[in-house]
Parts: structure tokens; C-alpha cells; sequence
């Protein structure tokens, strides 16, 4: 579905990614774990067109490399990204409608879909999103990029600066879209969740992957866990 063959992606002259190489398949939810500036928002910004790369992203045997990030997003892949960039003057109901598929398309989500999972947007949906706590504006950025009915999804630490609460909320919403058949590609610091809901794990250190294998896999591996995530 989703793969990256060698790729290497640049902030100017900065060398920031190494030769990395991973997948995503159908229906799978992926973590691209690591510490922070390990390369991981950069591989996710790489596959959307927002950085220069170089290497192979193919996403359903089509290169993505050299496309523009809202083509990107038109072949069907959503992006949610750390700062979660909502429209602060408009109501939580129209951001939504920004991020909806061109009218009459068929989706498998409707704004039913976004306010039955999170109850807390329907209470608001005619208030401002720049009030909005930092949680509830994590829901409507998740919300709003899934409206697009994307077919990949990917996440950039959605859990950061969450209440606990919040995090598990997120982790159940993320096994929604698994049971829908989008795929996610969840970029996360916090080990708990990304075990618990993913099939593989990728670990990232210095722009390159240095593991790859199923959460109990990683649960096993202390020196992986002592040499590339643990603080």
C-alpha cells in the first residue's frame, strides 16, 4: 500500500533521513516510534510533499515524490500533524466541513460519525476552535482529516500534552478507523499506546530505521528500548 524504498529527505543543507526504508499495509495500524529528533515527523512531512526527498515513496504503485501535498492528499492519504493547525475563527462544525470530501462523494464517515465518537464536538460544534481545550482541539484535527476519507492516515503524537483520559480516548478512536479499513501510520513518543493498538512497530534513530517487528517483539528487546527510546 504505502512504501518507502531508501529515503533520505533535507531541511536545506541538513541531512536529515538516511536511507529509510518501511511499508504500510492495508487496514494496519503501523507506530514510528523514537526520541524526539530521531527523523520521525520528517519521514511523515517526506511521504506528504512537504520537505525535499529523495529515494522512493510509493503509495498503491504510484510515486509520490515530486507531487504536491494537496495531490497527495487527494490519492488518499490524510495527515494530522503535532501542531494541529485548526482554523481558531471558525466554528468547530466548519472546520469539518473544510476538511470533507468534494460534494456528492461517496465517504465511508459523516459528521454523525465525528460527534457519536467524540460527544464533547457535538456540545460544541458552533463554538470557536481557538477556545477549545488542547484535547478537545486534538479530536477536531483527527475529525476534520478523517472527513476526507482518506485511506491512510497519518498521525503525528496525537497524545502529546493529553490527559490520561484523553489518550485512551484516542486510542479507542484509532481502532475505529482500523475497523473501517483505513490504515494509520502513528508517529508516538508514549510506548503504552503504541503497543497496545499496533501490528508492527518501526523504531527510528538518527534518520534510520534500527528496528522493525511486532510490539511483543520490541517488549522483548531491552537494548532496543534502552539504546533508542527510553530517556
Amino acid at each position: 500500500m504505502l512504501q518507502l524504498q531508501d529515503l533520505h529527505a533535507f531541511y536545506g543543507k541538513s541531512h536529515i533521513l538516511h536511507g529509510v526504508v518501511m511499508d504500510v499495509r492495508p487496514g494496519e495500524i503501523v507506530s514510528l516510534l523514537g526520541r524526539n529528533g530521531s527523523g520521525r515527523s520528517t519521514t511523515v512531512k517526506a511521504i506528504m510533499g512537504l520537505v525535499d526527498a529523495t529515494g522512493s515513496v510509493r503509495w498503491k504503485d504510484q510515486s509520490l515524490l515530486g507531487r504536491k501535498p494537496f495531490e497527495i492528499a487527494h490519492l488518499g492519504i490524510g495527515y494530522v500533524p503535532e501542531n494541529r493547525d485548526i482554523f481558531p475563527k471558525l466554528t468547530v462544525h466548519q472546520n469539518l466541513q473544510l476538511g470533507e470530501k468534494r460534494a456528492g462523494a461517496k465517504t465511508r464517515w459523516s459528521y454523525e460519525d465525528m460527534y457519536t465518537m467524540f460527544p464533547r464536538l457535538r456540545e460544541r460544534q458552533h463554538t470557536a476552535a481557538g477556545v477549545l481545550s488542547g484535547g478537545e482541539q486534538q479530536m477536531l484535527t483527527l475529525c476534520r482529516t478523517l472527513m476526507g476519507d482518506p485511506d491512510l492516515i497519518m498521525i503525528d503524537e496525537p497524545t502529546e500534552g493529553l490527559a490520561p483520559k484523553i489518550v485512551e480516548l484516542v486510542g479507542e478512536y484509532l481502532k475505529t478507523l482500523k475497523e473501517r479499513g483505513v490504515s494509520v501510520l502513528l508517529v508516538e513518543q508514549k510506548l503504552t499506546i503504541a503497543l497496545e493498538i499496533s501490528e508492527r512497530c518501526y523504531v527510528m534513530g538518527h534518520g534510520r530505521i534500527v528496528f522493525e517487528g511486532t510490539p511483543a517483539e520490541l517488549r522483548a528487546n531491552a537494548y532496543i528500548r534502552k539504546e533508542w527510546l527510553e530517556v
